[in-house]
């Protein structure tokens, strides 16, 4: 149990406003700070032709220099480690456009090419080496390439240019991650230990980074005289657990390999940006200019309720089917189910992944997931319901009730949810998400649209003493419902109260998969009519501010819309009237007619696409997918919904 479980509701949602503010605080504070990016190299390969470059981030010896003419000439500043400790020190300051280099594995490469440029031009740079390979003498070994030795190490230390960090001593490879075998990320990832059918407990796994952390920097001691002060995760993973052990181990800078510029407050969590697909100098820039942030997504949401079966090899098939499918299609995203709900009624009656609380039909996500990141190069968000738990053993008190025929009682609505002003509620499903990402790799949350109370609820006893005591709202439903300005009242507070709760869950999720991008479910009403607010507790401007993005369900026929191409314009125009409106919004295509129980004509469903494309749609998506019954047909989906490869 964390310390937070243990907080009341009045005190969990005073915590999260105080969190609020403290967070617009420190953001103000680092905006002022000098910030600085970070490049991540690995391997230089001396050709004058990229078919001699195999591995994605080689690059040619050509290209390197030609990008560190690039940066001189464009008023870059390349800093050491050293700049960075004094600038958070206080000492100093850190130049304008500041950036840091930084080249992962010790390859030999580095000493033959990469040092008499860095020389040349006077940049310092930061060398990662993993333990266990610098001592391996075995021909079958990781890695496959030449790597340096020590010797070359220690004048890389006495040139002063270059600071020597750890790569971890044993972790740069892969473990046993879920039932069905899938190698993992060492440094993330719960091993499963398939004789025993179990995983690795917290301890034993927080033992072994630790002592993995402590042999490299001792064994980086020994060999080259100095202690890291720098972890460079393998693979960019790490989570807290790491973040401490790297800091007991002497090193409270650590880089990992998400996208985006740092400041001086990031230092045990640095971004970099990796540079892959051996970039011309027109590429390079690009990537130095727009971080990777102008890419647009291309979303299937894929429901693994379709790909299970009671046959485990059948089931197997299903996946590969699917993953072969979606690395077709040639997107970028899927969302993907982390929870059961054979009936379609939305509400999780069991769970895709290992937890504390209720049944496992089959431990998949990992899988899926796994199998959809690396064979289909795609982005993989958890799909999961916020409220929508039904199991015998919860309490009845533990659920949103609404006012019905004059009295409170439990909702009719079609999603069974747990109700977010009980303590002991929230504490069951913060737990659910904490074992998702403890014993899952994925990308990001997508927050299911079962997050929502209607302008009847909740009136539970929880909630109206709440609403009394924080809100100074009525603790009577009349008075709470008496005009339209008290009933949007409460319900902008329910509004804001459900993000924070998403909020939080985040937050649980971090810990384990601090990367993780988060995406909720909207309806469109709310936003195409912002009075419906009322009548759902969601708002279109309060989701661009708390979510990276907003997932709007764009379904004309859902919504029976008398002409659906003027429905999706309106929809857009509205969207792009918010700040970030259209930069922060996928809008999700239907491709099945539930209504009349029959499959959107590809036809409509092309110029659909084509309507949001004119429209400056950026991001689109669709659900569901129907690996089966190709639907939506594969064909038509590399015409019109794909994307282009770029570095």
């Amino acid at each position: 149990m964390t310390l937070y479980s243990t907080l009341s509701t009045v005190d969990f949602y005073k915590r999260s406003a105080l969190i609020a503010f403290l967070s617009c605080f420190i953001h103000i504070v680092s905006a002022q700070e000098s910030s600085f990016m970070v490049l991540n190299y690995h391997d230089l390969i001396n050709t004058q032709t990229n078919n001699d470059i195999s591995d994605a981030v080689d690059l040619s010896v050509k290209h390197f220099e030609e990008q560190l003419h690039w940066l001189k000439n464009n008023h870059y500043q390349v800093i050491s480690v050293q700049q960075v400790f004094d600038a958070a020190a206080g000492k100093t300051h850190l130049p304008n456009k500041a950036v840091l280099l930084t080249f992962d594995d010790g390859y030999q490469s580095f000493y033959t090419f990469a040092f008499p440029l860095l020389k040349k031009y006077h940049y310092p740079a930061t060398v990662s080496l993993v333990g266990s390979w610098m001592e391996s003498t075995k021909d079958d070994s990781e890695p496959k390439k030449p790597l340096m030795n020590w010797l070359q190490i220690k004048e890389l230390v006495q040139s002063g240019l270059i600071e020597i960090a750890s790569h971890s001593y044993d972790m740069h490879k892969g473990v046993i991650g879920n039932p069905q075998g899938n190698l993992q990320a060492a440094t993330v990832t719960r091993i499963y230990d398939d004789p025993m059918m179990i995983y690795e407990s917290s301890n034993d796994y927080q033992e072994r980074i630790q002592n993995d952390l402590l042999k490299s920097a001792e064994l980086i001691l020994q060999h080259a005289g100095v202690r890291p002060r720098v972890m460079v995760w393998p693979y960019g993973e790490y989570n807290d657990t790491a973040l401490m052990a790297a800091r007991k181990a002497g090193m409270p800078i650590s880089m990992g390999l998400i996208d985006g510029v740092n400041t001086l407050a990031d230092l045990s969590h640095l971004k970099r940006l990796l540079i892959a697909d051996n970039p011309n100098i027109k590429e390079f820039a690009n990537i130095i200019s727009n971080l990777r942030s102008d890419r647009p997504q291309r979303v299937a949401h894929v429901d693994i309720d379709y790909l299970y079966d009671n046959s485990a090899e059948q089931t197997e098939q299903n996946i590969d089917r699917e993953v072969q499918r979606i690395k077709d299609m040639h997107i970028t995203t899927v969302y993907l189910q982390a929870y059961a709900d054979p009936d379609g009624d939305g509400n999780t009656d069991a769970l895709y992944f290992p937890n504390r609380h209720l049944p496992v039909k089959a431990d998949l996500f990992n899988r899926v997931a796994w199998q959809l990141k690396k064979i289909s190069g795609v982005h993989v968000y958890a799909w999961l319901p916020i409220l929508a738990y039904q199991e015998s053993g919860i309490p009845s008190s533990w659920y949103v009730q609404e006012w019905r025929d004059g009295k409170a009682q439990s909702s009719n609505h079609i999603y069974t949810r747990l109700s977010p002003f009980n303590a002991e509620a929230r504490r069951y499903i913060e737990e659910i998400y904490e074992d998702l990402a403890m014993f899952c790799n994925f990308d990001g949350i997508l927050f299911h649209d079962d997050g929502i109370l209607s302008d009847f609820e909740d009136v539970s006893p929880s909630a109206l003493a709440y609403g009394k005591e924080v809100w100074g709202l009525p603790e009577h439903f009349d008075l709470l419902h008496k005009d339209s300005k008290m009933r949007m009242n409460w319900a902008q507070h329910k509004t804001e109260l459900l993000n924070q709760f998403t909020d939080e869950l985040t937050n649980r999720v971090r810990f384990y998969r601090p990367g993780i991008k988060t995406a909720r479910n909207f309806y469109s009403l709310p936003l195409i009519k912002p009075f419906s607010e009322e009548w759902f507790a969601q708002s279109y401007s309060s989701f661009l501010a708390h979510y990276d993005y907003v997932a709007i369900e764009a379904m004309p026929f859902m919504e029976e819309a008398e002409n659906p191409n003027q429905w999706l314009t309106e929809l857009v125009n509205k969207a792009s009237k918010y700040p970030e409106g259209l930069n922060k919004t996928v809008f999700e295509l239907q491709t099945i007619d539930w209504k009349h129980e029959q499959k959107i004509p590809m036809s409509t469903f092309n110029k659909q696409i084509e309507l949001l494309k004119k429209l400056a749609v950026k991001h689109i998506g669709y659900y569901p997918d129907n690996v089966f019954e190709d639907q939506p047909q594969l064909s038509d989906l590399q015409k019109n919904f794909s994307v282009p490869d770029v570095p």
